[in-house]
């Protein structure tokens, strides 16, 4: 049985290879954060989490306000700067999140 379903999954496997082989390339990016975010698992469940239906509170209608206001009147600082400040890197958070995946 476990026989059986190897062979399968190496049809689908083909199958969607041929099928990206087939893609044009301005959708490849698509496929690829899709494939990406399955693979992903807090992605999968930012995915499946049910939709925040909560009414804003007046809280935090004034601090969006006032976030909104604060990138009118400055320059916003870039991941890169964020990071650097913090002492990390895009590998070392590369690293952890494929850590984190089963």
């Amino acid at each position: 049985m476990a026989h059986g379903s190897t062979h399968g999954s190496t049809n689908e496997k083909r199958q969607a290879h041929e099928l990206i082989e087939r893609l044009p390339a301005t959708q490849l990016s698509a496929v690829v954060g899709l494939l990406e975010a399955m693979l992903d698992p807090v992605s999968r469940a930012i995915a499946r989490a049910p939709i925040d239906d909560e009414p804003v509170t007046a809280e935090e209608e004034k601090a969006l306000a006032e976030a909104r206001e604060w990138s009118k009147r400055n320059k916003s600082i870039p991941h890169e700067q964020v990071l650097a400040e913090l002492g990390i890197n895009e590998e070392e958070i590369e690293l952890q999140r494929m850590s984190f995946q089963p």
